[in-house]
């Protein structure tokens, strides 16, 4: 009698888990999506909890509704953006690191390989040759990473409080994930991909900071790009100098 009645409790108990389970995954969704088409931050600790702990189910709901599945890393970005970027903006440059992938670099790119990625030489032929002396000139800490294992490296050897990482939806909302102790901000990729991608210059710029210490340096950047140019981005003329 006793044990029927114990294993009818712990059935309840499952049952009612696994409601309240749907039901956070179902809202968190929703606010999702009220967050992404209104710009409404609403609970926002929960939609996180929902991504940090239950990412992959919310990603297999999504798609059951019918949504594309990297809804939910927009999701995860655009939360944190929000949520970090007044703690962002208050640290100093000098404690804050930006991160480009090496898929934004040209295709005849000359840039060497160390333990914490590649040795970029601004040449200016890609996007992180535009953005990267600027950052610097600013006090970021700018790295150009292969893969997360060199994002892991950075962390165990650097000092910093603040990161701006610059990715596609679901390497940058699971990065973001990661670094969350880092008011971490995040810049997506306008052409994603493994090879030949391409990033906002203005946007990464505007989002570093940049713009507030040189105001009057919101020159017109040049994009030569075409359907058959292979270099994204020229380096611009820097009147600020």
């Amino acid at each position: 009698m006793f044990s029927g009645n114990l294993f009818q409790t712990i059935g309840q108990i499952a049952v009612t888990f696994v409601i309240s389970l749907i039901i956070i995954l179902i809202l968190s969704l929703i606010l999702g999506i009220i967050l992404l088409k209104k710009n409404t931050l609403i609970f926002p600790r929960l939609v996180l909890f929902a991504l940090d702990f239950l990412y992959s189910p919310l990603k297999k709901l999504s798609k059951t509704l019918g949504f594309d599945e990297i809804m939910v890393d927009h999701i995860g970005v655009e939360i944190r953006n929000q949520i970090n970027e007044n703690n962002f903006k208050d640290i100093d440059n000098k404690k804050k690191i930006l991160v480009f992938p090496h898929c934004l670099r040209d295709p005849n790119c000359e840039a060497t390989l160390n333990e914490t990625g590649l040795v970029c030489s601004s040449c200016g032929k890609c996007a992180i040759g535009v953005i990267k002396p600027k950052a610097e000139k600013i006090g970021y800490k700018v790295f150009i990473v292969p893969g997360s294992t060199f994002v892991n490296k950075i962390v165990e050897e650097n000092d910093f409080d603040a990161v701006l990482g610059i990715a596609c939806y679901e390497d940058l909302n699971k990065s973001m994930m990661k670094l969350s102790n880092f008011n971490p901000q995040g810049v997506l990729l306008s052409r994603s991909g493994c090879f030949k991608t391409a990033v906002d210059v203005k946007t990464v710029l505007d989002k570093i900071g940049y713009y507030d210490i040189f105001n009057d340096d919101k020159i017109k950047i040049v994009n030569p790009c075409s359907k058959n140019d292979s270099n994204c981005f020229q380096k611009d003329k820097d009147i600020s100098k």
